[in-house]
C-alpha cells in the first residue's frame, strides 16, 4: 500500500504545501516524539493505548534508583530482557523517510524526545541527531557522565546478584536515558535550542508537545521566525500556534513528504 492511499486528499494537499515550504525555506529541523515509533511496535505514552494512559508502566524516578538498592537490583535484573526487546525492534517507514529527507540536503538536524535510537538505526547521521532524553542502549555513570554500551554489561548481570559498579570509578551506573526527576542534559538542550533558532521550518512529528523542557524547542523555532508544521494523530499543545497541522500517522505522511521533496530536487 502506497503512502498516498493511506492519506486523505486533504492530508496530501497539506503535505504538498509543506514540501514547497521546505523547498524554499530550508533548513528544516525535525522534532520527533513517541508517535513516530509506534509503527515499530514501541508504545507511546499519552496516546489511547499509551503506557501512561493505560497505566501499564510505573514511572521510573531518579530518586528511587539512586536511593534504593532494591530498585537498582530490579532494574539490572530485567536488563537482559529489555535489551533483547530493544534489539528486536526495527525502524519503520517514518524513520526511513526522515533519512531520505536528510539526504535531500534540506535538513539541519533531527531533535528527538525518543530513547529508542531508531533514527540512527534507520541510517540518519548520528552527528545530526540530538537525543534530549538519552538512549536506552547505553549505561551512564551518574556523576562523571562516562557512557558505555549496554551490551558490555549483560553477561555480568546474569552471573552476579548486585549491580556492577562503574569500571572506571566504582560509582553507581544507570540507564543512559533520563529518568523522572533527573536533570535534563545541559549540552543537548543547549544545542537543541541553538539549532531550533536557525530553522527555516520546524517539523514536529509524533509529539503531543506536553513534556517540558523538551517541548519548548519548537516554540523557540517559532519565536525565531520559523514556519511551524505539525504531523501527529492527535491534538498537540501547539496546534493553535502552528502554521500547518496534519492529523495523520507519521509513517505514511513522512513517506509522502519525502517523495515530494525528492521528486522536486
Amino acid at each position: 500500500m502506497s503512502a498516498t492511499t493511506q492519506l486523505t486528499p486533504d492530508q496530501t494537499n497539506s503535505l504538498d504545501v509543506l514540501a514547497e515550504i521546505i523547498r524554499f525555506h530550508a533548513p528544516l529541523v525535525a522534532f520527533t516524539g513517541a508517535g513516530i515509533s509506534t509503527e515499530s511496535g514501541i508504545p507511546d505514552y499519552r496516546g489511547p493505548q499509551g503506557l501512561w494512559t493505560t497505566g501499564s508502566a510505573r514511572p521510573f524516578t531518579y530518586e528511587d534508583f539512586m536511593s534504593n538498592p532494591d530498585a537498582r537490583r530490579e532494574w539490572w535484573r530485567n536488563l537482559p530482557e529489555r535489551l533483547a526487546q530493544a534489539e528486536a525492534q526495527q525502524p519503520n517507514q517514518g524513520h526511513e523517510a526522515l533519512v531520505r529527507i536528510e539526504r535531500a540536503s534540506v535538513m539541519l538536524a533531527s531533535i528527538t524526545q525518543n530513547i529508542d535510537g531508531m533514527h540512527q538505526v534507520a541510517g540518519s547521521d548520528a552527528e545530526q541527531v540530538i537525543e534530549l532524553h538519552g538512549k536506552r542502549r547505553t549505561i551512564r555513570r551518574t556523576h562523571c557522565g562516562t557512557v558505555f554500551p549496554v551490551r558490555d554489561f549483560v553477561d555480568r548481570v546474569v552471573v552476579q546478584d548486585d549491580p556492577p559498579p562503574c569500571p572506571r570509578c566504582g560509582g553507581i551506573l544507570k540507564s543512559g536515558t533520563i529518568a523522572f526527576g533527573q536533570p535534563m542534559p545541559q549540552d543537548e538542550m543547549r544545542v537543541a535550542f541553538a539549532v531550533a533558532a536557525q530553522a527555516g521550518v520546524m517539523l514536529v512529528v509524533g509529539s503531543t508537545l506536553m513534556v517540558n523542557p523538551a517541548a519548548r524547542v519548537p516554540a523557540v523555532a517559532k519565536a525565531a521566525g520559523a514556519y511551524l508544521a505539525i504531523i501527529n494523530l492527535g491534538e498537540t499543545a501547539m496546534d493553535a500556534e502552528a502554521d500547518l497541522v496534519v492529523h495523520a500517522a507519521a509513517g505514511p505522511a513522512l513517506t509522502y513528504l519525502a517523495d515530494r521533496l525528492i521528486g522536486q530536487s
